[in-house]
């Protein structure tokens, strides 16, 4: 095997991530580390430019509160997540990202997005709390403002095609973390005061729906691999809400959007025989307590009538697009011309809601001679999904910011600095930190900022570099890079290198994880319902999994880091196994079932599950935390509905 250089590279913040997450964190990062002569270095495995969850555009930027125009407010935003959530919300900071989300949009707009205005020059609303944009460049436009922002007058530096695979401690604080080059053999050693994490959520712990050629196809990027779970949950952070798996609804096989068809088109679903399952099924809401009662349902509620249709043998599900585009048109019936525009204008729109984000559903439309105008397009639910950031929630447990805790709160929510784990000088942002769920794009970039700015202040007050373990780093070296080692000395076994008696390469590890992970922990095929019984079997079957991760092999730097990115969906795989087991109650039917525990357990569950990894004992820990309410006393949804 080649050597590898070691590069050390010392810094005072480290921000881990490209996408809206980490770019927010560069910009904020860069102003307050210039007024305090600091330096900060942001990695990213990708290019920034197309890096994170809105690489490929976005048409609509789905966190804008509106606080100026007085119409809503933070604790409408707070209400609106929590219901959707099913009650299991971390209310700071919900409350926090809601109250800064506007500023970073219309940092947006100055950069040169452009967002869609009426006549009025008023922004027009897909829904209550998103806006319509030209969103093809949007994480380009991003990119370059915290790119300019890192660069400019030598605040900041900047490291692409580094994977980072996890972190370095100095006792109970984080130190930094390491890597290595996916194009050249460089290891890489970065050290600092403060480390922010911002690496997404997971994509393929579970069995997708795509198969053959279009295996790597998904709704989330799936490049996203887990290293956020990853990193922080072998720092020792406390994570939470790591049962909060995500399936969204989208267009099949493609995974197009679906919002700007149900908010913007008005469209609605119906089973293959026309019904309406959001309104024939409308009494299985009663048995989901208040949260069955708010408006709008749950998503997980959404998901859960749908697939009762399917399950009942009423499928496929579709999206009536053609209903939608000619109801709309048919307001300028009565003027040919002007109804004649309308509809090219419609479909126009509808083709450019794909075009913005998801080209492949507008290739699989051209490519299936669908015309939404004139036939349903089918929509099903996707596979699992891990992402803090949309309408899941897992994530790190951190800290609070101390102006929005009550004396109730603060001494569960709030220990020193806004978004710092549970590990003293590690900073989560983005999918990388837990139960503050609906930020989308926009509000992960203002949590970013937010989490930066306390990241800064943390060194400030903590100016000493930590210290490393010259051994420990060279073990770590000797870890990260053993797949290649072990390939090169067993290549020869075998006439195949895929199929060696000695290791395993990565895509079969990954379609070995994806298969217990699918039939023990309710994937699709399993119908997302598992038990206690599977779950504990699904535990037994990743402690080998694990065991064996230690034979993983790679033929070169692409394969070495598609051994690291499957590891870390193994770590994030185990968290939440062990959590869905734990929490002993159906919460999110829609997200997964729990056959054994099938309903909802308010008078004990009502109450955030979290766990940790304890390195030094090498053993999981489980334990609840409460709920508690920076808006005073929980309504009753229905009441408190956005």
């Amino acid at each position: 095997m080649a050597s590898f250089e070691t590069q050390i590279v010392e810094t005072d913040l480290l921000i881990l991530g490209g996408g809206m997450a980490a770019c927010g964190a560069a910009v904020e990062a860069a102003y307050w580390a210039k007024q305090h002569g600091l330096k900060v270095t942001l990695v990213d495995k990708a290019a920034v430019d197309r890096s994170g969850a809105v690489a490929m555009g976005l048409s609509a930027i789905n966190q804008y509160v509106g606080l100026k125009d007085g119409v809503n407010t933070v604790k409408d935003y707070v209400d609106y997540v929590r219901n959707d959530l099913m009650g299991i919300t971390r209310e700071d900071l919900v409350a926090n990202i809601a109250r800064h989300v506007d500023s970073t949009v219309h940092l947006y707009e100055k950069w040169g997005l452009p967002i869609w205005k009426d006549e009025k020059g008023n922004y027009v609303h897909e829904g209550r709390w998103q806006l319509m944009i030209n969103g093809e460049s949007y994480k380009v436009v991003v990119a370059e403002a915290a790119k300019n922002a890192l660069l400019q007058d030598g605040v900041g530096q900047i490291f692409e095609r580094v994977f980072i695979v996890g972190p370095l401690m100095d006792g109970d604080r984080c130190a930094g973390a390491v890597g290595f080059s996916v194009r050249e053999n460089k290891f890489f050693v970065f050290k600092s005061k403060a480390t922010l994490v911002a690496m997404g959520g997971a994509v393929h712990v579970f069995k997708p729906r795509s198969s053959g050629e279009g295996m790597g196809r998904a709704w989330y990027p799936p490049w996203n691999s887990g290293s956020s779970a990853f990193f922080t949950i072998r720092a020792g952070a406390e994570m939470t809400c790591q049962e909060v798996r995500f399936i969204p609804v989208r267009f099949k096989d493609a995974y197009g959007p679906v919002g700007a068809w149900f908010l913007l088109f008005k469209s609605r679903a119906t089973n293959s025989q026309g019904g309406d399952y959001m309104v024939e099924r409308r009494p299985e809401l009663e048995k989901w307590g208040p949260y069955g009662r708010v408006k709008p349902v749950p998503a997980n509620l959404r998901n859960y009538l749908g697939m009762l249709d399917v399950m009942e043998g009423k499928g496929p599900i579709y999206m009536r697009t053609e209903e939608a585009i000619q109801k709309i048109a048919d307001t300028c019936k009565d003027d040919p011309k002007a109804y004649k525009k309308k509809m090219k204008d419609l479909e126009s729109e509808a083709w450019e809601d794909f075009l913005d984000m998801t080209i492949s559903q507008a290739i699989l439309w051209a490519s299936t001679n669908l015309q939404p105008e004139d036939r349903s397009s089918e929509i099903a639910a996707a596979e699992p999904y891990f992402i803090g950031s949309h309408s899941g929630a897992s994530g790190a447990w951190v800290s609070g910011p101390e102006d929005l805790q009550t004396d109730e709160t603060k001494s569960d929510y709030f220990w020193g600095y806004t978004n710092m784990s549970t590990v003293k000088g590690l900073f989560c942002a983005g999918d990388a930190s837990g139960a503050s769920s609906h930020k989308f794009s926009s509000g992960s970039h203002a949590e970013g900022r937010i989490a930066a700015k306390s990241a800064i202040k943390f060194i400030v007050e903590n100016n000493s570099m930590p210290e490393l373990d010259a051994a420990k780093v060279e073990s770590l070296k000797a870890e990260i890079l053993k797949p290649l080692d072990t390939f090169e000395q067993h290549k020869n076994a075998t006439t195949d290198p895929e199929i060696n008696p000695n290791y395993i390469k990565p895509r079969m590890f990954m379609f070995r994880l994806q298969k217990i992970m699918d039939e023990y922990a309710g994937g699709i095929t399993a119908q997302f319902t598992t038990n206690g019984s599977l779950l504990n079997k699904a535990l037994e079957l990743l402690g080998l999994l694990r065991e064996d991760s230690e034979k993983l092999a790679a033929a070169n730097l692409h394969e070495l880091m598609r051994c690291w990115e499957n590891t870390h969906r193994l770590w994030q795989a185990e968290a939440h196994v062990r959590t869905v087991l734990f929490r002993e109650e159906t919460r999110w039917p829609g997200y997964y079932f729990r056959s054994d525990k099938p309903g909802l357990d308010e008078e004990k569950w009502h109450v955030f599950a979290n766990c940790r990894f304890d390195p030094q004992k090498n053993s999981w820990e489980m334990r609840t935390r409460p709920i508690k309410h920076v808006f005073g006393q929980r309504q009753e949804p229905a009441k408190a509905a956005a």
